[in-house]
This record gives C-alpha cells, sequence and structure tokens, in this order.
C-alpha cells in the first residue's frame, strides 16, 4: 500500500513508532509524524471526545494557557486587525481574548462553528491553537489558511513538538485517540520555507508564521 505524508505528500515513508493501539509514521522529506488513515477515529468518535473538553472564557487558567501565544501575537499586530480562529471548539476562548484588545474576531470549527463561508474571507490574522494534530489533511488545511491571510499577516498555531523517537515514545501527547499529526521544529521550518514564510517558535507549544510582502 503505497503511503503518502498528510503534509507534503511525498511517499518515502518509515514507521517512527508503534504502541498498543497505533502506528506512527514518519516523512522522510518533511518529517511530519502522522497516523495512517485507517486508525483514525470516525467523525462521529472524534466529536465524542471533543464534547468533554470544558474550555470557557471564564476560565482564568485556560486564558493563561492560551497566552502563551496570545501574548506574543498581539504585539505584532496593527490596531484593528482582523482575525479568525479556527477550530475554535466548543468554548471559544482566544477569539473573546484578542476581540477584548479591539480586534474584530470570526470563529470557524468543523463540529461547533461550522459556517464555511468565513473560509472564503481575508484575514490579517488567523490562530489555530491544539488544532493541527487533530488534521488528517494538515496540508490542505494549512495551505487554505495561508491563501487566507493577507499581505503580511500572521497564522499562530499552538501544538506540542516532536523532539525525538525517545521522547515521543513514552509522550502523553500521542495516548489522545485525536491526535493524528504531530510536527517537529524541523517540520516547520521545512513547510515555512516551502510556503515562503517567515517562522518564529515564541515557546516550545507556539508558532507564529508571517506572511511577508516580497
Amino acid at each position: 500500500m503505497m503511503r503518502r505524508c498528510p503534509l507534503c505528500a511525498e511517499s518515502t515513508i518509515a514507521l517512527y513508532h508503534r504502541d498498543r493501539r497505533r502506528d506512527y509514521y514518519q516523512c522522510a522529506t518533511c518529517k511530519l509524524v502522522f497516523v495512517p488513515p485507517e486508525q483514525h477515529l470516525s467523525a462521529a468518535e472524534e466529536k465524542a471526545e471533543y464534547d468533554k473538553h470544558q474550555n470557557s472564557p471564564h476560565d482564568t487558567g485556560y486564558r493563561r494557557f492560551l497566552g502563551r501565544l496570545f501574548t506574543p501575537l498581539l504585539a505584532k499586530l496593527s490596531p484593528q486587525a482582523r482575525g479568525l480562529d479556527f477550530g475554535s471548539g466548543p468554548g471559544p476562548t482566544l477569539s473573546v481574548m484578542f476581540a477584548e484588545q479591539g480586534h474584530p474576531m470570526t470563529i470557524y470549527d468543523l463540529f461547533y462553528a461550522p459556517d464555511a463561508s468565513v473560509l472564503t474571507q481575508i484575514y490579517d490574522f488567523i490562530t489555530a491553537t491544539e488544532v493541527v494534530e487533530h488534521l488528517a489533511q494538515p496540508g490542505k488545511v494549512l495551505t487554505q489558511l495561508v491563501a487566507q491571510l493577507a499581505p503580511s499577516g500572521y497564522l499562530g498555531l499552538m501544538t506540542k513538538r516532536v523532539t525525538s523517537p525517545e521522547a515521543f515514545a513514552r509522550w502523553h501527547y500521542i495516548s489522545d485517540p485525536t491526535h493524528i499529526s504531530f510536527f517537529s521544529e524541523e517540520t516547520f521550518r521545512w513547510w515555512a520555507q516551502k510556503n515562503s514564510l517567515v517562522v518564529e517558535f515564541p515557546g516550545p507549544d507556539t508558532v507564529i508564521l508571517h506572511k511577508t510582502l516580497s
């Protein structure tokens, strides 16, 4: 069976790790680690997992967690910059935090705010916190989000990063059955270069990609 990387579509793939429940492959080109499609949950099973999340803008701990992306990204934005929170989840919070600072926000979520018309508009910045690890087709989705950025716009992502096979084997992050795509710093650097983006890493689980004018 011919496997292709869900980020870059290359077919040079090797087994990276295996546990009792799933297999994890790594792409030789972009270094993405991913679970093969036949081991993904169904959409109904996936939503049932998300329904367990109890996130809310009234939760100060959750706000502090999101602050790891919110604070460095906010510092880059022009006044009234328009944003999209992609994959906002059952309790949209990051969009509320940006709106409180004067940034008009739109939200999209496949399960909780599925108005696809917002995916045809252009934004000054887009956020996706704890989203990319859930994507079956991260290449397609990330390319679409970059296309929705205005010139000199920002894409801010939050996801925990792969560091080594040893750390991966005992990583709590892979025990979540909805986590199927795992990025490393090398993967983000590869993808940024491929898409003419400037990448920076404000923290161990945050990434800001800048669409430059050149």
